[in-house]
């Protein structure tokens, strides 16, 4: 993985598929701020609230550099496309997505209990001015698909398995690929402010060695019930390294 530069917002990003990149990190003399919401924004109302702030802070809407999705369940992969075109055209509108590359991170999970009615949002994050003297970086969320074309049933690892050795392995998948997009940005779990896993099922045991021995938990690591985007996917994480966040 390697990163590229988007200076109309400040930062680099990684270039992953066409609805997200797989991770953004401030240019120097700037810094990454997310805002959570105290409860789910829909779509288009979320939009609306976050260029109201970004612009309230200054700052061009390129400067929006990532965000956190809750969905009502998850989707099929036609379902998932259909979403993202919708999805993206704000972007393109805001100057982020060419039609091809686009520059935001995101995940987009679905929460097991007291799902939101549509799509929304939860947080965002947007580039700053200033130096917060630390790393400023987000990674999308990950989950236990291979890359490629083809449906995601095909790249799924472990597919249709949950038993506690499955999950281990979908884990493991998970968290090489949070390494990797950290490694490529020039950071890693020592940089992290926060690390969420998202998944329904019982993952103490992997939790209780591999993420503590990689040093994932060391950032205040949070579980929670939700499932990933897409059916047939079961495990899914992202990471941060923060240095200012907020609650509206």
């Amino acid at each position: 993985m390697t990163s590229t530069d988007f200076a109309a917002g400040n930062y680099r990003f990684i270039p992953s598929v066409f609805q997200y990149s797989a991770g953004a990190a401030a240019h120097p003399g700037y810094h990454v701020e997310r805002v959570t919401f105290r409860a789910p924004v829909p779509l288009k109302e979320g939009f609306q609230q976050i260029a109201a702030i970004i612009r309230a802070a200054g700052r061009p809407l390129t400067a929006f550099c990532a965000c956190e999705l809750r969905s009502p369940a998850p989707f099929s992969d036609q379902g998932f496309r259909s979403f993202n075109e919708v999805y993206v055209e704000t972007l393109r509108d805001w100057g982020l997505y060419d039609g091809k590359t686009n520059p935001v991170a995101r995940s987009n999970v679905c929460p097991e209990l007291a799902p939101p009615a549509e799509p929304s949002f939860h947080a965002f994050s947007f580039v700053a001015e200033g130096d917060a003297g630390a790393p400023s970086f987000v990674i999308s969320g990950g989950a236990e698909a291979r890359g490629g074309n083809a449906p995601y049933a095909e790249r799924i690892v472990r597919y249709q398995e949950t038993g506690a050795e499955a999950l281990r392995d979908k884990a493991a998948f998970v968290l090489d690929e949070m390494e990797s997009r950290m490694a490529a940005l020039g950071h890693g779990w020592a940089d992290t402010t926060g690390t969420q896993v998202y998944c329904v099922h019982d993952i103490h045991p992997f939790l209780a060695d591999e993420i503590v021995k990689r040093g994932a938990a060391r950032a205040g690591l949070t579980w929670h019930f939700n499932r990933p985007p897409v059916i047939g996917l079961e495990y899914e994480m992202d990471c941060r390294g923060v240095a200012v966040e907020r609650v509206l």
